[in-house]
């Protein structure tokens, strides 16, 4: 799970001059704030596509006017293929080529927590190109917010040093990139130290990426926000709904792969598979909300909780209900376990509070009383490991959608 969980240090995002003024200039307890939403950013483009999904409405509320991001450099840097990454439809994608000069016109898309513009290559004063060149300054000057993409694999030759004076002259606050990362065979920070020295730029400023291979991009997006308090603002408001989803994801594979290991015939719950499961599942979960914790703090939670008795005590009371074969419920009852111990592990990171036992045997019961249904109307005959995944996934997005319906 580590591309879902949160971002670096707020000390590792590359900060140019006008970004750090910006930050300079907020209030004290204001940049508290917004650092520490900083530090709770995705690791990955799966977790910030995530993040942006829930950010959409809190940026529309906080920002009003989308922010405009241009990614400006050199013909054939790779900008389109990084446009790509950020726009939310498909059919907007910029056409991709190893052709040189792909790009002839600026195009513009809606990227969820701001607008992004592709533009054509603007290092290149003669003949056709000049007029592409004019087309990507002129974008450049109308944005907001600046990307400026070079080469690694070429590195930053005058023509492009002399793009990027012109660039900076704008005043706009800007993130550099050097891309193809994955192209260059030397060291990567002696060539980032090359780059920066060409730019006359801090090299803790250069965001090393490979847009081709999708690494380092998500860097490139939390640059891009720090230079925006009200985006930063906007994504901490989604942070919660982000972590909830998250957290989903989580439990539901937690709980398939704990009903899958309940269905051998060891004594119930005493099966350390079934504990190393909920041990990984608390863990990743604390992760998730940026909490660090050992395995043995994860497992003492798990013993304060005391689902291994009420596991035990539900596996007798629906063993009753009918006669359903010992392999369904002990499948039921490990996913409901699970998931109440997940629901429990999320509130405790989430808000600092213990869920009470009522709730985890309300959770427990309901869980694997609706998967014992599931299961049963299938017939008694023990069922493949990849249809109790996929009826235990089904029955907690029925549990999810329940309990925000009741809400």
């Amino acid at each position: 799970m580590d591309e879902n969980l949160p971002s670096k240090d707020r000390s590792l995002i590359p900060l140019g001059e006008g970004a750090q003024r910006i930050w300079d200039d907020l209030p004290n307890e204001l940049r508290e704030k917004m650092s520490s939403t900083l530090d709770q950013l995705p690791g990955d483009m799966k977790g910030w596509r995530r993040l942006i999904d829930r950010a959409v409405d809190h940026v529309r509320l906080v920002v009003g006017r989308k922010r405009i991001v241009a990614i400006v450099g050199p013909i054939n840097a790779g900008k389109s293929t990084l446009y790509n990454h950020f726009v939310r439809s498909k059919t907007e994608r910029a056409r991709v080529s190893a052709v040189p000069g792909t790009t002839r016109e600026a195009q513009q898309a809606d990227a969820g927590i701001f607008m992004v513009v592709d533009t054509p290559g603007a290092d290149v004063k003669k003949d056709i190109a000049a007029e592409e060149r004019l087309k990507a300054l002129r974008a450049a000057m109308q944005a907001d917010v600046l990307v400026v993409i070079f080469d690694a694999s070429h590195g930053v030759l005058p023509p492009q040093q002399e793009l990027f004076d012109n660039l900076r002259e704008l005043g706009k606050p800007m993130v550099v990139g050097l891309n193809k990362i994955d192209l260059v065979r030397r060291e990567v920070g002696e060539v980032v130290n090359r780059a920066a020295v060409a730019l006359n730029i801090p090299s803790e400023e250069i965001v090393p990426l490979s847009a081709l291979t999708g690494k380092g991009v998500e860097k490139i997006l939390t640059s891009v926000a720090s230079l925006e308090p009200e985006i930063v603002a906007a994504l901490g408001a989604a942070l919660p709904e982000y972590r909830g989803d998250l957290c989903q994801v989580v439990i539901a594979r937690a709980a398939s792969t704990a009903a899958v290991i309940a269905m051998t015939p060891l004594p119930f719950l005493d099966f350390i598979p079934l504990v190393a499961v909920q041990t990984a599942m608390v863990m990743t979960i604390a992760r998730i909300h940026a909490y660090k914790i050992t395995l043995s703090r994860a497992r003492e939670l798990i013993a304060t909780f005391g689902l291994g008795f009420l596991g035990r005590t539900l596996f007798h009371e629906l063993s009753k209900l009918g006669g359903p074969p010992g392999w369904m419920v002990a499948a039921a009852v490990a996913a409901g376990t699970t998931t109440a111990m997940g629901y429990a592990a999320a509130t405790w990171f989430e808000r600092g509070e213990r869920l009470q036992s009522e709730a985890l045997r309300r959770i427990s019961r309901r869980v694997s009383e609706q998967l014992v249904g599931r299961l049963r109307s299938l017939g008694s005959r023990r069922r493949r490991k990849s249809v109790i995944r996929e009826q235990v996934t089904d029955t907690l997005s029925d549990f999810a959608q329940q309990n925000r319906s009741s809400e």
